[in-house]
Order: structure tokens, then C-alpha cells, then sequence
């Protein structure tokens, strides 16, 4: 029997994020790094029959990398240790192809250790990508031989590089008419990454990020964290994902009342937006003058960590081991624009006032605290609940962050911001969903007020942070 329309609404309300997905919300914005033997044969996908020996990054400096990642504002970085083409950017006990039989380093070097010592001296997040498919690897496609091959890997990364905020898994599966397939053992995978690492968040394919279904730097304009569980790998009503109408992660509406309606079990799997500052994922010298400008690395990270999403911002290292100059040009670009754009926020100090709240512990002034256990709550089941933030004096204002207490779940469906103009209140931007983080841009306004009505909530609304610039 069905559930009702109510039913899962209390359903969806009660679905809140785990230690690891609450401290992953907080980085917001990382790198991906990839970097392997496709950038010495200028592809994109290998073919597992390179030889080692091209594998000669002359200038590697991981430094580098890690400088440029934190100038542009980024907090993480993940790195390809093995793409599919099976070639290891460390000295695997596992497989002779691997950095131990090139010459960089004379055949001592390591790619991730020295990418995981820089992250830590320059307090920036490490993760890894471990591509499935391995199309170098004899036991591809034999079942258990391969699974435990893979999971041998994986235990060599996460042993040996110390702690890790992500293990960033593709689907990737013997693609092509010719290709081998093999059974990957899920659960066996992401039991032994609990174990070693359980702070990681396991990403993409995995159970606590998805990918947001494009690698455009696109996300919804409602991007939910509550989505039916059937959109997981391995599952364990993965037979529902596949005779789901409309399962796939493309879908435009995931988590909205009517998509969540009919599901068996709700799940808290927030959004990833992943894209290239490139044309390609792999350095090609012929795309240096495809850098994508910083106006539209800033309109992504509006719409990505602005719209309840993270943002994976890869940046591919050239056959000298370092961040091409346009590329850094344009890092060091986006950071300064950031750090300017959010440099004085001029809520603070000043008056929350509301409609109502649960009690004194969550009144409307906790909005506005650095606190996030502090958060205005207001109350149960409540009819257009609003926030009123008097500045004190007339500012130009042209962005309002919000943020939801995700720990009590994502509640709000609908909002809208007003600003006092004249005595009158003006319309100034309509959201749907606010979750982790909501950045609201509109054309500057010179104001003292601004109104935040909820038009729509599931059981109660929360605003844990109520930021304007």
C-alpha cells in the first residue's frame, strides 16, 4: 500500500546528514587533478598498453598545484592515482604499470604522497579517484580476481597517504562494443573505505554524493538533498532504480513532494557539480586558449555552491607536472573575485526580527550568530513564517546568503526575499529550495531592511546563518 502525500512529507523532513556529509557540505569548493599517462599521449582515455617509461614529468610540483587550488578559494583537492587506463601515479605492490618503472624520480617517485604532503602543509583537503575499470589489469572482467585486486588498491591509498575527505569513485565499466564488463563488488568496497577511512565521504558513485548528472557545471534549480534511494549504487532496492520512469540522476525534479511521493526509503544524497576549467579533462596543449573565462567560473560556483551543491573544479597539470599559466592566471582571478565579493558581510551586528519561533533558544536574532548550533527555528507546522534584518543604515546589497539547519533536515521548498524601498517592500529574488547554502543575487539595492518570507515549508523552517552583501 502507499504511502500518503503527508507520510512523505514527515518522511522526507526526518532524513538528516551524517557527521562525514555535514563536514563535506563545509568545503563547498575543490579541485580535481587529473594527471597520468593520457597527458603524455594527448587523450583523454587510455588504453592500458602505454608503456611507463613516457611517464616523465620533469618540473612536478605538487606545490604548485596546491597554492594555485588555494588561491582560487578552493579547500580540497582529488587527485586521478589511477585513471582507466590502468597506470598508477604510485608505486603499487599490485601491478608492474605504475610510477616504479618510469623514469621521473629514477623509479622512486610518488605522485600521491607528494600531492597528499603538500595538501597538508598547505591545510587543503586530499582525496583520491580510483578509476574501476582498469584497462591495463589481466583480471578485469573475472569477477572476484579483480574485485580483489581492486580492493587491494584501495587499501594501499587509503593506508598509506594519511587522512582522507574523499574517495571519489566512477561507474566506469568496460565501455565500448568490445569491452569487458565486470560484477564490481560495491559493498565489499565501501566497507573496507569505513573501515580505513570513515571519515571520507564516497563520492559519486557511492552513498554519500551524487553527481548532479552533467559535467556542464549545471545543477537544478531546485537541487534537493532528500532524494529516493533507488538513485544509490548498491543500494539494497537497486531493482527498484532500475524500473523506475525516472531514476536516472538527469531527472529534473529529485527530491520535490511529488517525486518523493511513491519511494520505499528516503536517503540524504546531496548534489556534486563537476566540470573541467578546460575543454578536456587530461592536459592538451592545442586547449590552452579554451580556459573557461572567470565569468563563467563564477556564474558555476553561484549555481553549484549557491544552489545547495558542491563544485569539483578540475584543473589538469601539463607534461611538466605544473598548472599551465592561463590556467593559474585564472585561479588566482577567481579567488580575488570571491574574496572581494564576500569580504564584509554587513548583517553582522545588526537586528533579526521574525514571525514566531519554537522558543528563546531558537529566536530570529540566532540567525544571524557564527555559531551553526545556533539557528532560528520557527516552530511547527508554521504558516508563512518571515525574518525582518534591519542593518541599522542603508547599504548597497546585492547578494543574500542563506542557510537551512541541515542537522534538523531541509525544509524549505519556497521563499522569497523582499527589500524595503521607499516604505514599500520590493520583490528583490523567489528561491525554492535553500538547504546547505542559498547565495540570492540581484541587482544592487540601496537598503536597510530585508524580509525573508517562506512560502512553503515541509514541517518547520530553519535559517542558520542570514549573510548580506
Amino acid at each position: 500500500m502507499k504511502s500518503s502525500a503527508n507520510d512523505a512529507i514527515e518522511r522526507a523532513a526526518s532524513v538528516v546528514p551524517s557527521e562525514r556529509q555535514l563536514i563535506w557540505q563545509d568545503i563547498e569548493f575543490y579541485a580535481f587533478i587529473h594527471f597520468g599517462i593520457n597527458t603524455f599521449t594527448d587523450s583523454e582515455w587510455g588504453s592500458g598498453g602505454e608503456s611507463p617509461s613516457i611517464f616523465n614529468p620533469t618540473s612536478l610540483n605538487a606545490e604548485q598545484w596546491v597554492k594555485a587550488v588555494k588561491a582560487a578559494g578552493m579547500r580540497g583537492l582529488i587527485l586521478t592515482a589511477k585513471h582507466h587506463d590502468g597506470f598508477c601515479l604510485w608505486p603499487s605492490k599490485l601491478t608492474e604499470h605504475s610510477v616504479k618503472n618510469s623514469p621521473w624520480r629514477d623509479g622512486k617517485g610518488d605522485v600521491v604522497m607528494e600531492a597528499s604532503q603538500a595538501c597538508k602543509k598547505h591545510d587543503i583537503k586530499f582525496g583520491i579517484y580510483l578509476s574501476l575499470w582498469d584497462r591495463h589489469e589481466p583480471t578485469y572482467g573475472e569477477g572476484e580476481p579483480y574485485n580483489e585486486f581492486f580492493k587491494g588498491q584501495l587499501r594501499e591509498l587509503l593506508t598509506n597517504y594519511g587522512e582522507l575527505f574523499c574517495v571519489w569513485l566512477n561507474g566506469a565499466c568496460g565501455e565500448g562494443t568490445s569491452g569487458k564488463r565486470q560484477n564490481y563488488d560495491w559493498q565489499g568496497y565501501f566497507t573496507l573505505i569505513r573501515e580505513l577511512q570513515p571519515n571520507a565521504v564516497i563520492s559519486r558513485c557511492g552513498p554519500d554524493v551524487r553527481g548532479c548528472g552533467n559535467e556542464a557545471g549545471v545543477c537544478r534549480s531546485s537541487e534537493w538533498s532528500v532524494v529516493p534511494s533507488y538513485l544509490r549504487i548498491a543500494e539494497s532496492d537497486y531493482s527498484e532504480r532500475q524500473t523506475k520512469k525516472h531514476s536516472n540522476v538527469m531527472a529534473l525534479d529529485l527530491g520535490s513532494r511529488n517525486a518523493i511521493k511513491n519511494a520505499k526509503k528516503l536517503i540524504w544524497y546531496p548534489a556534486e557539480v563537476d566540470v573541467s576549467i578546460r575543454k578536456g579533462w587530461f592536459y592538451h596543449k592545442d586547449e590552452d586558449y579554451t580556459v573557461k573565462p572567470l565569468s563563467k567560473l563564477v556564474d558555476i560556483y553561484y549555481n553549484s555552491v549557491g544552489a545547495n551543491a558542491s563544485y569539483l573544479l578540475n584543473v589538469p597539470p601539463n607534461q611538466q607536472g605544473l598548472i599551465e599559466d592561463r590556467d593559474l592566471e585564472t585561479l588566482i582571478s577567481l579567488g580575488a573575485h570571491l574574496e572581494y565579493s564576500f569580504q564584509e558581510n554587513l548583517a553582522e551586528e545588526s537586528v533579526m526580527t521574525g514571525s514566531g519561533c519554537l522558543d528563546n533558544e531558537h529566536n530570529p536574532q540566532m540567525a544571524l550568530t557564527p555559531s551553526p548550533d545556533e539557528y532560528w527555528h520557527s516552530g511547527m507546522y508554521p504558516v508563512k513564517p518571515w525574518l525582518i534584518l534591519d542593518m541599522g543604515d542603508d547599504y548597497d546589497i546585492d547578494k543574500v546568503v542563506l542557510k537551512e539547519h541541515i542537522r534538523t533536515g531541509q525544509h524549505i521548498e519556497k521563499f522569497t526575499l523582499y527589500g524595503e524601498i521607499k516604505g514599500k517592500w520590493k520583490t528583490l529574488f523567489k528561491g525554492t529550495v535553500i538547504g546547505h547554502k542559498r547565495i540570492c543575487r540581484f541587482k544592487e539595492v540601496r537598503i536597510q531592511r530585508i524580509k525573508l518570507v517562506i512560502e512553503k515549508t515541509r514541517c518547520f523552517a530553519t535559517i542558520a546563518s542570514f549573510e548580506a552583501y
